[in-house]
């Protein structure tokens, strides 16, 4: 049995953590602190212990594992100070703030002998899985580009901000989730180009990324906004042989936003209309169109991972070099915006 404690009581916590958790039989969840339990505003778990005593949560010794689910900006001093308390530790992405401070966290872990890493659940998104599937089926051929988008039409966000700030940047927001796709498939890319503005001028927020990933003769462009009133496809895929397209998102995020939770054998599952569409010519010259079954997306399977890494001594999934790569990838994408 795992036995954990959570560092924040908010949306992260409870939309995309416990509910995973909970469905998981070798894992305990055992207590949860917040620091102002005057607001509160989930429901409680009953047989979770609730805390606002942080010192309790850190020096519980059935614990051994704590998640920090709390704002960007503190992530590296609760990663911190639950390392020095002899726990492994699971943080929120953006993992941190700087690359930086995430190759300290990384190197305290190191001395301990303890295991830090990012929650990247998104590697865990069907629609990503499946695009996988197809180029391992080989019917693209060589792999020349692919695209991925995570569009909104959300104009009074990027509005509702007069200021420039790094770690709420569009960029480190949602490019942590889709470069870690990226980082986590592909590997190191051999240059990348960028492309990251202010739509609405200098002093805004960031609202908009489009980053080129070049491997060899293959491109990934990795892209997003906040002014698409009609979303791009979430994956385009070609090769020389042929394309694959999958308009729809993963869609448990879209199940959770509705407490629709993971106990639902359709939780998250794609129906046949969410199905992306492989299209190629065979070594005949005869053009085919299939629609391609996706692949069962679960965010579950971090704390999987965390479980075989912490109670039997596994490899980690989601590497130090992998964050750290990302990390960087997000300094650099922001570095010259003001």
């Amino acid at each position: 049995m795992l036995t954990i404690g959570y560092i924040g009581n908010g949306k992260s916590t409870n939309r995309y953590h416990l509910p995973f958790v909970l469905q998981r039989e070798n894992i305990r969840v055992k207590t949860i602190y917040q620091r102002n339990p005057k607001h509160e505003s989930w429901d409680r778990i009953a047989g979770v212990t609730y805390t606002s005593n942080l010192d309790e949560l850190l020096n519980d010794k059935d614990i051994q594992l704590i998640v920090v689910c709390t704002r960007t900006d503190s992530h590296y001093e609760y990663a911190k100070l639950v390392l020095e308390h002899n726990k492994n530790c699971l943080v929120e992405k953006p993992f941190m703030e700087t690359s930086e401070q995430a190759k300290e966290i990384f190197a305290i872990a190191k001395e301990k002998g303890l295991i830090v890493q990012a929650y990247q659940n998104r590697r865990f998104d069907s629609d990503f899985l499946t695009v996988q599937k197809v180029i391992e089926e080989g019917k693209l051929g060589d792999l020349l580009e692919l695209e991925m988008h995570y569009d909104y039409y959300r104009p009074e966000v990027p509005e509702s901000v007069h200021s420039f700030d790094p770690i709420s940047s569009f960029l480190y927001g949602h490019g942590c989730h889709t470069l870690d796709q990226v980082i986590s498939y592909f590997g190191k890319p051999d240059h990348i180009h960028y492309d990251v503005r202010q739509l609405l001028g200098q002093g805004r927020m960031n609202d908009y990324f489009d980053l080129d990933l070049y491997y060899g003769r293959l491109k990934v462009s990795v892209k997003s906004s906040y002014f698409r009133l009609k979303e791009r496809p979430s994956f385009v895929v070609y090769g020389k042989k042929g394309c694959f397209v999958k308009e729809t998102k993963d869609r448990q995020e879209e199940h959770l936003k509705l407490f629709y939770m993971p106990d639902n054998k359709d939780f998250g599952i794609d129906t046949i209309k969410h199905y992306g569409v492989l299209t190629y010519i065979d070594d005949e010259g005869t053009i085919h169109e299939e629609t391609v079954k996706s692949v069962n997306g679960d965010y579950g399977r971090v704390y999987d991972d965390l479980y075989e890494a912490i109670i039997n001594g596994k490899d980690k999934t989601i590497t130090d070099e992998q964050t750290l790569l990302q990390m960087e990838i997000l300094e650099t994408g922001v570095k010259n915006l003001k």
